[in-house]
């Protein structure tokens, strides 16, 4: 590449991405109207009170402009300089939050100073973003090395480790979203499906495990999973094993397996119907399915050895694997997890409704979302929001705001508002000339497609409560200011782009 001009200061705002910085003041807008609906109280004097936290949501966003405007000034190299000593800096600071940070709610993420909070958790993402891509966009990176890739996965897992220690896992799981950044960058789409499929065990094998067989003393969850795993392997053989030899005999042992065992449990159960082994935990139905993936991990351990061949023997891992992770989904649900996560969990599995407990927030939020209708309440009317009855309506759960006073229409408007920044974004990173440019634009796509899909999908009662901010719209001045971060220090890239020459 060779320089094709100083790229100085006053030539940023004619390269600059303004459609990107147009969806980000829209939106920037209806977060500020859905702050003011869901703070509203009709005893307070002024919107703009700086008392009000509509007031205080205008001083966060007047912040917000000046902090975009100096990440634009910038020179973008010296992102890419700072990066690792910007990344040293938050992760020491992350590390010493639990120390100083106050107890809110069981979590010691925030740190007060003075008048104000900060959650160094929300800064971290975009250290953690410049690192990666500086690291992952150096010349010599090949993420098919395995030292390369094992340090990559480090820079992101050092962040959600220092985070889980001050208990605020919905910011740690934020992190993991950057699997999406080494998916696009090369790497197997194997890993990701086996991280879909431990998800797929995992909800499947406890939403149905109170739900037996039809004659049969086997649950709903376990037969679904066990099954699961073998078509899982018998798919991995089919994409992965060129001679295809062992995806044949694995077929039919498999369908003649489920039959006969289905078949002889169903015997047993009406001849021997009260044998006390029966009727137990034991059943036969389950022992033959588990019997036929672990069989079928053995069989191509042995076929492995006799053709050289390393897919064969990883796929046979990954049936192990399966039936390890299967196994202990009960336990992490009981023992890894706190009291409060195992309650959300169960809510939203649909084993426990608990509408007055951990099923509280979701249940006020569809009802919220519901009564807004076509198009909705109109501003400033909405009654489950004035009358307060779904909790942190301005900060996790702002969108119920938005169901409710603009309805199915102004919900869908700030989806589509989403979706557009989000291709937008796609757009940018795929014409950027450097890697790091490149690779720092998918670490903000994937947190903000992240932060969008889990918040809207918790506050619709179809993803679990994790607590995490829905961007630009939820109130406070450390998210807004994270995600202004994480987008213009792209753009300041973006505008540099023309610096470079293939």
């Amino acid at each position: 590449m060779a320089p094709v001009s100083d790229n100085n200061n006053p030539s940023v705002f004619r390269s600059i991405d303004w459609w990107t910085i147009l969806i980000y003041l829209l939106l920037l807008a209806a977060g500020w109207v859905s702050v003011v609906g869901a703070s509203y109280s009709y005893d307070m004097p002024d919107i703009f009170d700086f008392a009000a936290r509509s007031g205080k949501q205008l001083t966060w966003i007047g912040c917000s402009f000046a902090l975009a405007l100096v990440l634009l000034l910038t020179d973008d190299r010296i992102f890419d300089t700072l990066a690792p000593l910007i990344y040293v800096a938050f992760m020491c600071l992350l590390l010493v939050t639990p120390f100083v940070a106050t107890n809110i709610k069981g979590s010691y993420s925030w740190i007060s100073l003075g008048p104000v909070s900060l959650q160094p958790a929300e800064f971290a993402k975009c250290a953690t973003a410049l690192m990666l891509a500086r690291y992952m966009g150096s010349y010599t990176f090949n993420l098919q090395n395995r030292k390369h890739f094992i340090s990559a996965a480090a820079i992101v897992l050092l962040p959600v480790a220092l985070i889980l220690m001050q208990r605020e896992t919905g910011s740690a799981l934020v992190y993991l979203s950057l699997a999406l950044v080494f998916y696009r960058e090369g790497m197997s789409g194997t890993i990701l499906f086996v991280a879909f499929a431990a998800v797929v065990y995992f909800v499947v094998g406890l939403k149905f495990s109170i739900i037996t067989m039809p004659a049969s003393t086997t649950p709903v969850g376990t037969f679904s999973v066990l099954v699961l795993v073998w078509a899982f392997t018998l798919l991995l053989l089919r994409l992965y094993d060129k001679s295809r030899t062992c995806l044949r005999p694995l077929l039919l042992w498999g369908l003649a397996t489920i039959a006969v065992s289905y078949l002889l449990q169903i015997i047993l159960n009406s001849q021997f119907p009260n044998s006390s082994f029966l009727i137990s935990n034991f059943s036969f139905l389950t022992l033959s399915l588990t019997a036929l993936c672990l069989g079928s991990a053995i069989y191509l351990f042995m076929q492995s050895l006799r053709q050289r061949s390393r897919n064969l023997m990883l796929i046979g891992v990954f049936a192990i694997g399966s039936l390890a992770v299967f196994y202990t989904a009960d336990y992490a649900l009981n023992h890894a997890l706190a009291p409060h996560q195992q309650q959300r969990v169960k809510v939203l599995l649909g084993l426990e409704e608990d509408l007055s407990g951990a099923g509280y927030n979701v249940h006020q939020s569809e009802i919220a979302i519901g009564s807004g209708g076509f198009i909705g309440k109109g501003f400033l009317n909405g009654t489950q929001t004035k009358l307060k009855y779904v909790p942190e309506q301005d900060t996790d759960f702002i969108f119920c705001t938005v169901g409710e006073e603009h309805g199915f229409v102004g919900s869908a408007l700030v989806l589509i508002l989403f979706l557009i920044l989000i291709l937008r974004l796609i757009h940018v990173a795929e014409r950027q000339t450097h890697n790091m440019a490149r690779i720092y634009g998918y670490c903000v796509i994937s947190i903000l497609l992240f932060h969008v899909l889990i918040n809207i999908g918790m506050v619709m009662g179809i993803m679990p409560v994790i607590g995490i901010p829905l961007p630009f719209f939820s109130y406070g001045g450390s998210s807004l200011w994270g995600f202004t971060l994480l987008l213009f220090i792209f753009l300041r890239f973006d505008a540099g782009r023309n610096r470079y020459r293939r």
